[in-house]
């Protein structure tokens, strides 16, 4: 009958499934339940008066056996990882061969049924379990089949009482099962929640990593490249006037500011023409400078009512008008840009013109591989990435021979009045 009962387990940890935190394991009431009922299983067997004193004493030795043996082998079951272990299944053999035969002789010893079938369902395979406890119940009705006369009350009671028991078994034993498959689901559960959760904290560390670095890159981008690239154009400038000292007066200048840029770049990394500067000032001075270099009219105006506009905001904006400008220079071929800043009462809004070359624009103007190289390299990559972190938009408008607009949007909080 248990010839498919898999007798080699897997090696025995005997506190897994306590430290998996099984609770019918993890709670000793099991174990106090189990030691009340064999204490008053015996107490019974002892004081009962009908069977002979050879009797009792098989019965009490039979019963003494049980404790022992779940005592060697099944609490250790209890706690190995696998149900239906070896070790179960010995005890289960041992329990049937030691406990049916008290029960025969002595009726009271039925009693311990009450611990011993739980147990089945514990130790055991939902399939071999209800077996187990039929057995159990049922045997010690062999008495009545054995025996000289038949009692009809004797009988009756019984059939009674093992109908009750098993019934019981057959009721708590399935429940008790699915409180252990249950149990033991959530720990996985648990287990795989923790794994997935160090896995997010590790994906989110790498991802912030990546943004950080994308973000240096940008504000490299956006200050020394930036600044290497102002020097050497005039420097190339200088080289190619009878008179060099404009060209590279300016130089020495931008080498100066493009020295601060990094130096605040390494310490705070905000923009250092915001430094001790409001927004306008500092877009005025970035748009006076291109002048200088280019020998160009270059304009700034802010329009609306001035209202301090959130750090965050400021550095996209500014970011924004030194690429726009330095595409100017390097692309535009322009005779005049002219920069603009709008506070409005729900977006501020950046725009940099000029009446340069322009290029063409596809059915998507804002679209990167739209126009030249200036619409397609990092920098505009860069800008509209910053652009949209902050939750704002990037629009460029340009047509052959028409010159560029770009449009920075950025929401912000209605000023009150």
């Amino acid at each position: 009958m248990l010839d498919d009962v898999p007798l080699e387990g897997p090696p025995r940890r005997m506190t897994s499934r306590r430290a998996r935190g099984d609770a019918w394991v993890a709670y000793r009431g099991w174990e106090i339940f189990y030691l009340v009922v064999f204490t008053v299983t015996i107490a019974i067997v002892a004081t009962d008066d009908g069977p002979s004193p050879a009797a009792k004493a098989t019965a009490l030795v039979l019963l003494v056996a049980c404790a022992v043996a779940y005592l060697v082998l099944g609490r250790p079951a209890l706690l190995t990882d696998e149900r239906t272990s070896r070790e179960a299944v010995i005890y289960s053999l041992l329990v049937l061969g030691a406990f049916v035969p008290a029960a025969v002789i002595v009726h009271a010893a039925g009693f311990a049924l009450f611990a011993l079938c739980p147990q089945m369902f514990m130790m055991l395979r939902s399939g071999w379990a209800p077996v187990i406890v039929v057995l159990l119940n049922m045997l010690p009705a062999v008495r009545f089949l054995i025996g000289p006369d038949l009692n009809v009350g004797d009988v009756v009671g019984s059939a009674g009482f093992m109908a009750v028991a098993t019934v019981f078994s057959l009721v708590f034993g399935p429940w008790v099962s699915r409180i252990i498959d249950q149990s033991a689901e959530r720990a996985e559960l648990i287990e795989e929640l923790r794994a997935s959760r160090a896995q997010v904290e590790r994906l989110s560390r790498e991802r912030g990593a990546l943004a950080e670095r994308q973000r240096l890159a940008g504000e490299i981008h956006d200050t020394l490249a930036q600044g290497f690239t102002s020097i050497i154009m005039l420097i190339q400038a200088a080289e190619a006037q009878a008179d060099p000292s404009r060209h590279l007066a300016l130089a020495v200048r931008t080498a100066r500011e493009n020295l601060e840029e990094a130096r605040g770049l390494i310490t705070a990394l905000t923009p250092a023409p915001l430094d001790g500067s409001t927004l306008e000032e500092a877009l005025g001075r970035i748009a006076s400078r291109l002048g200088e270099e280019l020998g160009v009219p270059v304009t700034f105006a802010a329009e609306g009512a001035s209202h301090p506009v959130p750090p965050g905001a400021e550095v996209v904006l500014i970011r924004a008008a030194q690429e726009a400008l330095a595409n100017v220079r390097r692309h535009a071929a322009a005779s005049s840009a002219r920069v603009a800043l709008r506070y409005g009462e729900r977006a501020v809004v950046l725009r940099v013109a000029d009446d340069g070359v322009g290029f063409a624009t596809e059915a998507d103007a804002t679209s990167d591989a739209a126009g030249p190289a200036a619409a397609r390299g990092y920098g505009l990559r860069a800008m509209r990435a910053r652009v949209e972190q902050a939750g704002g938009t990037l629009e460029i408008a340009s047509a052959p021979g028409k010159g560029t607009e770009l449009t920075v949007r950025l929401p912000q909080e209605e000023t009150p009045a």
